[in-house]
């Protein structure tokens, strides 16, 4: 029972740690602040589990990241540079799940 009673608390309290930031999970940020903004911010962790395992990911957090780079994906940075490779693998991800290429900067062939 005691067990039973954890998991189902460990469940529960999974979306809460996330949404107030957690612990580093490879987390994307949306940028909830600002629900359509002006510039975009660099992302500060690589995509984690939730967003590349497959039939394992958590559907909710995929989404959520392609809403945002299919509303705001090609705005510019907010402090006036490139995509890190950080933004790179995000960006990469996001194409790679089926985002539409136009949404997101293309890499710079040399």
């Amino acid at each position: 029972m005691t067990t039973r009673f954890t998991r189902l608390l460990a469940l529960a309290a999974a979306p809460l740690l996330a949404a107030c930031g957690g612990a580093a999970d490879g987390s994307f940020d949306a940028q909830p602040s600002a629900p359509s903004p002006s510039c975009i911010q660099h992302q500060q962790q690589e995509p984690g589990s939730r967003y590349t395992s497959g039939p394992s990911a958590d559907p909710r957090s995929v989404l959520e990241m392609m809403r945002f780079y299919t509303a705001n994906g090609t705005k510019a940075y907010c402090d006036g540079k490139p995509p890190t490779d950080t933004d790179r693998h995000w960006t990469a991800l996001y194409t790679k799940l089926g985002g539409d290429p136009g949404h997101v900067p293309q890499p710079v062939r040399t």
